[in-house]
């Protein structure tokens, strides 16, 4: 039998004794007891025919990558920044390419997955505050152009940079980077309410702590980025990493226990076996980077870490959300509870206006 809202109670199945039927004993005259059968078993509920309640997103691998690329990419162009303010020139060319390179891997990876360049091109018709899309789409745009600024004073040939034309360019790479260190916080963070902002279940749970977590494994990433430069200058990417990862750690465990039920893709399955691969990495790195960041190998081995660990933090997100999709429990159970304590709150309240 059916319900609206396509639920359905299911008949579970029991251990039937002999005659068929569960058996139960009952009074009759005389104070004697006979066996009756009973008809109707316990019932289980399911969703309706067992399929899921919320469809599963249709993204595939490419947008996890577009996440950890993009968050790489804010965090680098804040290093980077922070690198030119400090005449650290080294870390800040190493940031700065980082930075282009990552930002050109997010585009290609969201573009691909819109199927045409030109998809992209027709976001930027429109702004729509309340579309994290449309809103993410406009800060990219927003934050490329200047981050290319930034680093093409880096890139440009020697004979370029003796003309008037390199001169110019160069003059305007540090301001080019100011702005883009501005924007790039919200680079980083916005794909995290891209996330929660869906019916997927444990993304959508998640929204009170995605974002922080998102920040902190970006400048996790990024800091492990600039430890591959030289090390003599990379001491603000140390600091970077260890306290981006620190962040991301604390977080990531907070947001697991808070989400409950919906919490549990998170450390089950192939999210599980991504998450925990993606903390382990995250802890070698920092340990590394305190230990032994400040020789050569040990600086690039612990930020080869911390990349590895950002970028399978976002896969086991991702994967966890397309898990709690396929199963209607973690849509259906989270419901109840909250008609439930809805229910319970009105009576609350109309025993106070009785009384």
């Amino acid at each position: 039998m059916t319900v609206p809202g396509h639920q359905e109670l299911r008949v579970a199945e029991a251990p039937m004794k002999r005659g068929g039927g569960l058996r139960r004993k009952s009074k009759v005259a005389g104070g004697k007891r006979r066996d009756e059968h009973q008809m109707v078993p316990d019932a289980t509920f399911t969703s309706y025919y067992g399929r899921p309640v919320v469809k599963a997103s249709p993204w595939k691998a490419d947008i996890p990558a577009y996440l950890f690329m993009g968050g790489v990419a804010g965090g680098s162009s804040l290093l980077a920044a922070g690198a030119d303010l400090t005449d650290r020139p080294e870390l800040c060319r190493v940031a700065r390419v980082g930075a282009l390179m990552a930002l050109v891997g997010s585009l290609g990876a969201l573009v691909h997955d819109l199927g045409r360049p030109s998809r992209f091109m027709h976001m930027l018709r429109v702004f729509k505050p309340t579309s994290p899309m449309s809103v993410g789409t406009w800060l990219v745009s927003a934050y490329a152009p200047f981050a290319g600024l930034a680093v093409a004073s880096e890139l440009m040939p020697t004979w370029l940079r003796r003309t008037r034309l390199g001169g110019l360019i160069d003059a305007t790479a540090t301001p080019a980077g100011v702005v883009a260190a501005v924007i790039a916080p919200t680079v980083a963070a916005y794909t995290a309410v891209l996330l929660s902002d869906t019916a997927t279940p444990t993304w959508h749970d998640a929204r009170g702590q995605l974002p922080t977590v998102f920040v902190g494994s970006a400048a996790s990433a990024a800091g492990g980025l600039g430890m591959l430069g030289p090390v003599r200058e990379a001491g603000p990417a140390r600091r970077m990493a260890v306290g981006g990862a620190l962040v991301e750690l604390v977080a990531a465990h907070r947001m697991e226990h808070a989400m409950g039920l919906t919490g549990e893709p998170l450390s089950e399955g192939t999210a599980g076996r991504l998450m925990q691969a993606s903390r382990a990495l995250t802890v070698a790195g920092t340990v590394g980077t305190l230990v032994l960041g400040r020789r050569r190998t040990g600086a690039a081995a612990s930020g080869l870490a911390l990349l590895a660990g950002s970028a399978l933090l976002r896969f086991g997100i991702f994967e966890a959300g397309q898990a709690s999709a396929r199963d209607p429990r973690f849509t259906i159970v989270p419901q109840r509870e909250r008609l439930d304590a809805r229910a319970r709150q009105e009576a609350a309240t109309r025993d106070v206006l009785r009384g």
